[in-house]
């Protein structure tokens, strides 16, 4: 993600990514009040979220947990499971497309899986993070999430959910996702 107003520089990972739940949570409420092509910007403003949000958790906020965090091993694999699901779900809602029949009841699914898994992390998570992680290693992650999201692929890649994939393949499926997603807008400005 890139630097919004509500940014601020020395901002905490934890409190950056309860904001960022609180916008996944709003999106889905917009994909789902929406029509036509609003609820098929909607969902790509979703995708594109969840997208990069999972994809920086994995690199940088799930390492950190698994070294420090007592049971760390345990509470990030899984959290990864849950990770790999909800990208299968987003994957498979993708393909369908926001105009088609089953649409509406895999958003449903997509949206149970997803708020299940930022309750856990929520819960079990992200409360030991904010005790064990000193304020400059919070704001250090903070920085490397934001980093990570902005080159982050912007589609579901189910089969990345651990740091090392996401290492070695994940620069070149962005390269590949933000490529997708410029030729889409620019057909898009053609047809409009």
């Amino acid at each position: 993600m890139s630097e919004r107003p509500g940014d601020k520089p020395d901002e905490d990972v934890v409190d950056l990514l309860l904001r960022q739940h609180t916008e996944i949570r709003l999106l889905f409420d917009q994909v789902e009040a929406a029509t036509g092509d609003e609820r098929t910007a909607a969902f790509d403003r979703l995708r594109r979220l969840l997208a990069v949000h999972e994809t920086a958790e994995e690199e940088i906020v799930h390492p950190y947990a698994r070294r420090h965090l007592d049971g760390g091993q345990e509470v990030v694999d899984a959290r990864l499971s849950e990770e790999n699901q909800a990208k299968q779900l987003l994957s498979d809602l993708e393909y369908l497309g926001p105009g088609n029949v089953g649409f509406q009841q895999g958003l449903s699914d997509l949206r149970l899986a997803v708020m299940a898994h930022a309750r856990r992390e929520e819960e079990e998570e992200f409360p030991r993070i904010r005790e064990l992680a000193s304020d400059q290693e919070r704001r250090r992650m903070a920085t490397a999430v934001k980093a990570a999201e902005a080159v982050a692929p912007t589609h579901p890649h189910v089969g990345f959910e651990t740091a090392p994939a996401n290492m070695l393949a994940g620069p070149f499926a962005s390269i590949v996702d933000r490529t997708r997603d410029a030729i889409k807008k620019a057909v898009g400005r053609q047809k409009g």
